[in-house]
């Protein structure tokens, strides 16, 4: 995308936020207005006890003082209780809006090369802007425009106690940009290095039965604690900055106060001012450099919400640019695939080129070759999962772009290499999660991929609990049932990688039995295949190696060419004259 489309993107995301928010930041920043004045109560009521009710002696008016002071601090506490629970709640609004675009884009990034601990990051993003809208930051945030209040304040009692307390002002502001200044790249860096430290602990997680019975378990925590040693390392690092500014922000703050009772004496000595306004001085003061002392305590929070901000609204540009394309009518007719040329996401390196070929409803393709060849990666870039480089794949002579994606895969069916199943029934994988039961299609799929009978005889049978990856099933049994989820709904393409890689004969005989269903209902059936008994199931062939299509036609007379080219012709014999031993 361009950086014009960038910047109009995250222009939109942020008018979206204006909006949704504008209302809500003017009232708090009137509320944090009201607090602020109310927060003068203590300066105003030491001036006058000292001022007027000790110098006159009356009780009456000490009484209606104190009354008057207490009220003013109810209201003040009713105000930040208000102020408190509106900033909680405007986090949770901000991550009922952010979460799911989030989560929509880290379901997207690993199929750019990212890992899943990048890619949960912009769910982890969510949660501490949520916190950070619940903690002290964002009310020390409000409070700084009113900080000029407690100057003025403090300048009408005596302009040379103004002029200091304006000084500290600045010195903590100075401060402040310089804590920003000194800890935002480390604060980054410790981010990524969190990130990479995250990525290896999930590797080490999902290989946790490879490094048990390899025995190199050892070396693997040896590695992440590399990882985490780095980010302890950086943190540490921003952390003493922010934590040496924060204490030495505190004993400013001490010094400044004494330093304005002292001169308040000295200056109420000479005749110029009065001993209450002492008091009211040195309270006035501290309120006036307490939000910049609570920001400079709370800026690693402010930093880390700043930087989580900023990605998710990379997020929003992302989402941003994806326009919801016109409603196609259902497709029936052809799938085209039109000089097409792919790189990985992660790498950009070049896996596949200038690939054509076109199938017909009815029809059923094998793809066959070595492996590392590109096989997968063609189907990745016909199923949309990997973008094409060059070229296009059309559906009825639509590219997939011009297809929604919510729409597209009620026509298209998709079994990976490595099947996984979501944490959920049997129903909720078969379904694809869809709102209502339809039993009657479920049980089709189902059949459809000989899978029926073995489910029933679960004790709770389709709604039986998968557990996290279906690790309560074999992997012929995921295989078998990601077969069904690929069929339900009769799509009219469907694209199954090494389906029988895990099956059985009897899954092997349902396999085609499904292949020829999809046919005979004018679907288009594709199916990697490193095992030859699925050619019995299909009537074109295509050979993919070194990243071309080397190979596309009927199938006898490309396992003809292949059995003459390759250096195991029994393997690839034409079905039905294949030796049983040599499977």
């Amino acid at each position: 995308m361009s950086n014009s489309a960038n910047a109009l993107a995250q222009q939109q995301g942020d008018e979206m936020l204006r909006r949704e928010f504008k209302g809500m930041g003017i009232f708090l920043f009137w509320i944090s207005g009201i607090i602020n004045v109310l927060a003068l109560t203590g300066s105003m009521y030491m001036l006058q006890i000292y001022d007027r009710a000790l110098t006159s002696g009356s009780i009456p008016t000490l009484a209606a003082l104190s009354a008057l002071a207490v009220g003013l601090y109810l209201f003040q506490g009713a105000f930040d209780v208000i102020r408190s629970q509106l900033l909680v709640r405007v986090g949770a609004r901000l991550d009922r809006i952010l979460a799911p675009i989030a989560h929509r884009v880290s379901i997207d990034m690993p199929r750019f090369g990212f890992s899943t601990a990048e890619s949960l990051e912009r769910g982890r993003d969510v949660d501490t802007v949520r916190t950070f809208m619940g903690s002290q930051g964002p009310m020390a945030l409000f409070d700084l425009p009113w900080v000029p209040l407690y100057v003025l304040f403090v300048y009408f009692l005596h302009p040379l106690l103004g002029a200091v307390t304006l000084g500290g002002v600045a010195v903590l502001t100075l401060l402040t940009v310089w804590t920003e200044l000194r800890s935002r790249k480390l604060a980054t860096a410790a981010q990524q290095a969190g990130t990479v430290r995250n990525a290896i602990a999930d590797s080490n997680a999902r290989n946790a039965d490879i490094l048990k019975a390899m025995g190199f378990g050892a070396r693997a925590v040896q590695r992440f604690d590399n990882a985490n040693l780095e980010h302890l390392k950086l943190q540490t690092q921003a952390s003493d900055i922010v934590g040496t500014f924060s204490a030495f922000s505190r004993v400013l703050r001490m010094l400044l106060q004494s330093a304005l009772l002292g001169l308040g004496a000295y200056l109420t000595i000479q005749g110029q001012m009065s001993a209450g306004a002492i008091i009211a001085v040195s309270v006035a003061s501290a309120r006036a450099l307490a939000p910049i002392d609570l920001a400079i305590g709370n800026w690693k929070g402010v930093v880390a919400a700043r930087q989580a901000y900023k990605r998710l609204r990379e997020t929003m540009v992302a989402l941003g640019a994806m326009t919801k394309p016109l409603d196609l009518p259902p497709p029936g007719k052809s799938l085209k695939i039109e000089k097409i040329t792919v790189a990985a996401p992660s790498t950009g390196r070049v896996l596949l080129t200038e690939v054509s070929f076109e199938l017909k409803a009815g029809q059923a393709l094998a793809i066959i070759g070595p492996s590392g060849g590109g096989k997968t990666t063609l189907v990745r870039a016909l199923t949309g999962i990997w973008p094409v480089l060059r070229g296009g794949v059309r559906l009825d002579d639509a590219e997939l772009g011009q297809w929604d994606e919510d729409v597209i895969g009620k026509h298209m069916g998709y079994l990976p290499q490595d099947v996984a199943m979501l944490d959920g029934t049997i129903i909720d994988n078969i379904t694809r999660l869809a709102p209502k039961r339809d039993g009657k299609a479920i049980v089709a799929a189902a059949m459809a991929a000989g899978v029926h009978e073995m489910i029933v005889r679960l004790p709770d049978g389709y709604d039986s609990q998968l557990g996290p990856m279906g690790t309560a099933l074999s992997a012929g049994q995921r295989q078998r049932i990601g077969l069904a989820r690929a069929l339900y709904g009769e799509p009219f393409v469907v694209v199954m990688d090494e389906p029988n890689a895990f099956l059985d004969a009897e899954g092997e005989q349902a396999l085609n039995q499904a292949i020829q269903q999809i046919r005979e209902r004018g679907g288009i059936a594709i199916i990697v295949a490193h095992r030859p008994s699925v050619l019995a199931a299909v009537d074109l062939v295509a050979v993919v190696q070194n990243g071309k299509l080397t190979s596309f036609g009927p199938r006898d007379q490309v396992v003809a060419q292949t059995r003459q080219q390759t250096a195991e012709p029994e393997r690839w014999a034409a079905p039905g004259k294949r030796r049983t031993a040599a499977e």
